[in-house]
């Protein structure tokens, strides 16, 4: 087992070695009007039901649109999508509609006004669960009411950011299930 030599590092970038998921797209719609927002900053936090909290800063186009909704899709896109994802996230939704833009397709929701993007692997339908907000922080909780998954590839290549515009990809898989028959999720 190999043993670290550590040296100080700067607490703000710390969230370069631990940001906890794929790079997702938050579809909104309010007022006839719908947008599109590259987030890195999400959680799940718990099984049944499904919830997922995320962070959206005021500053975001879409903050206003889901407090309003109180509702979204976070979709899942992959590698080929990245032009995408950083082209949205690199522009506001308050003049821009970035489905138009960067050539998505808006799929109607089943449980949501918010739409999916037919391009992104899945695409998950969300309502408010927590109608509180934190005061500090813009800390969204949702429950995703509905899932919309393709059937193929199993496991996809999607984007991990890592700050400073480096991107990881997902990469291998590793299964412990036969050693560990008994695991939790």
């Amino acid at each position: 087992m190999k043993k670290y030599r550590k040296q100080p590092y700067d607490v703000a970038e710390v969230r370069r070695l631990i940001e906890p998921g794929p790079v997702v797209l938050v579809s909104s719609a309010s007022e006839g009007k719908t947008n599109i927002m590259t987030l890195g900053w999400h959680m799940m936090i718990g099984f049944s039901p499904a919830l997922l909290g995320c962070y959206i800063d005021q500053s975001n186009h879409s903050y206003r649109m889901v407090v309003d909704s109180r509702e979204c899709v976070i979709n899942i896109p992959t590698t080929d999508l990245l032009e995408q994802v950083i082209g949205i996230g690199n522009c506001s939704g308050a003049d821009t509609d970035k489905f138009a833009l960067f050539g998505l397709t808006a799929m109607p929701a089943t449980e949501v006004g918010a739409p999916l993007i037919a391009e992104c692997y899945a695409s998950f339908e969300c309502r408010l669960a927590d109608a509180h907000p934190n005061p500090n922080q813009p800390l969204f909780v949702w429950e995703i009411v509905r899932a919309h998954v393709a059937a193929s590839p199993r496991l996809p290549k999607t984007l991990h950011y890592r700050g400073d515009g480096e991107f990881m990809l997902s990469g291998r898989e590793i299964s412990t299930r036969e050693r560990y028959p008994n695991q939790r999720r």
